[in-house]
Parts: C-alpha cells; structure tokens; sequence
C-alpha cells in the first residue's frame, strides 16, 4: 500500500514532508486538511494537532523531520542525508536550526500579511474543497481571523522580532552556502530541502506545487519584494529549479494520488 500524506495544502512544514517524498520518487495519497477542521483528525492519528502526518506501512508519523528519518530508512534512494557521519550531522543540525530559527518566523510574518485578506488567505488552503466547504470556510475564517492572531501572537512587536529573527536565519543561510551551491559538501541533502521549503512560501518559486491563484494583497508583494533582495532567495529558487521540478512540475489541477517515476539519471 502507498504511504499517505495528511497534510495542508499552504504550508511550509507540509512543503517540506511532500518535497521529500517526491525527491525520492515514491507514489503516495495525498490528504489535505483544511486548518481548524483538521485537530479532530490529526489526534485520532497521532495525539496530536500538527500536520504533516505520513502513514507509512500502518504506523502515523507527525512532524516533517520525523517524516524524512523515517523516509530515509524505508526508501534510501536518492538519499537525503549525507553518507558521511560528518558531514550528516552537520545536514541534521542545519535542518534544525532551519526548522526552529526560520520556519515558525517565516510563518508568523506570512500570516501576518494575509490575515487581514480572509477570502484570500481561505484560497490558499482550500482549493481542493467543494463550493459548499470553501463558501462555508471562508466565512470561518473572516469571523475568527483576529481570534487567530491572538492565538498565534501576532502583533507588531512580535512580527517585528519575527523579521530580525529572519535576518538573523538567512545570515546564515548565506554563510553556510558552499562554492557547489548546497549547504552541505557537494550534494543536495535535507538541509538544502529544509531551508529552501522553510522559504518557499515567500519565494514562491515557479516548482512550488501549490501557487497562489489570482493576485496577491499589496501586503504579500511587500513580504514578497523584502526577501527578494536577498542572496538566499535566489538561492532558494535555484534549489527548487535544480531539485523539485526535475521530480515533479507543478501539477495543473489538484490530484488524489501522485504516482511519481524516479528520474535518477538526472542526479
């Protein structure tokens, strides 16, 4: 039986758990939740509330980085961690640090922008969803959309802080980058993986599997337009053009289940 990926469509832990299993070629379902409606069945799964969920020969596991060891194990080509014990720790600690001092900041200031657009910010999560649920969702979403920045504390100081903590992450980023291109010796590995997908939903590039529809609120062009200057975001639109569109183009239309043929003469 294929694996299945219980996940949201707009996120970049889910971005992460979906580009490693179409890195390594492997047919799975896909499940998308839509936020909120989804605590009922992440804790029938796991005990807990938070996506990604992979089920993978009957056993659930949460969290992108528990998702990709348990990935490495089962399905070991192309790998995603160095073979080196070296240069895989190193992998693993960049992939930490990614995923602590840049992904929940990334997330804050994302939501930040897009919170005051309801309709906009429902699109991004529920375009697999029938006319019915999306109607009935949005409305959701723009009654409880202040209740959801108190939850996630977003106010001005605390995007604010959210930005120098982004500067500081990409500083390294920048830092870490090794003449080949990737973070780690001469390959790409997880934690290449991790910093371009703790990225990609401000980056937006073009491989990314779940673009935005229709235009974007001045306030995501300004979020947009601020990362762009920086080293790391074509650094990061590099890696998903080296490394996710050669596995899988974005599809046109959403699908149930993915069967992804290995390219290894690519790598």
């Amino acid at each position: 039986m294929n694996p299945e990926l219980v996940y949201f469509r707009w996120s970049h832990y889910n971005e992460k758990a979906r580009w490693a299993l179409e890195y390594k070629g492997i047919p799975y379902v896909r499940r998308t939740l839509l936020p909120g409606k989804h605590v009922k069945e992440a804790r029938r799964l796991t005990g807990q509330t938070s996506l990604p969920i992979l089920i993978l020969n009957g056993k659930a596991i949460n969290d992108s980085t528990r998702i990709i060891a348990a990935l490495e194990e089962t399905f070991a080509a192309p790998p995603l961690y160095p073979r080196d014990a070296v240069l895989r720790q190193r992998a693993l600690d960049l992939e930490d640090f990614f995923d602590e001092e840049l992904g929940p900041h990334v997330r804050r200031v994302g939501f930040a922008a897009t919170l005051p657009h309801s309709v906009y910010m429902a699109q991004l999560f529920d375009v697999e969803e029938n006319f019915v649920s999306r109607w009935l969702y949005r409305g959701v979403l723009h009654l409880a959309k202040y209740r959801l920045a108190q939850r996630m504390k977003i106010d001005p100081a605390t995007v604010e802080n959210s930005w120098r903590k982004i500067e500081q992450a990409l500083d390294r980023l920048e830092q870490e980058i090794q003449p080949g291109g990737y973070l780690v010796g001469d390959a790409f590995s997880v934690a290449d993986l991790t910093a371009a997908a703790m990225l990609s939903v401000v980056v937006l590039p073009p491989e990314f599997p779940c673009l935005p529809r229709g235009s974007r609120p001045k306030s995501m062009e300004g979020l947009w337009q601020r990362f762009q200057g920086r080293p790391s975001w074509q650094w990061a639109r590099d890696i998903y053009r080296r490394h996710r569109g050669a596995w899988m183009p974005a599809p046109a239309q959403p699908v149930p289940v993915l069967e992804i043929r290995q390219k290894a003469a690519l790598h």
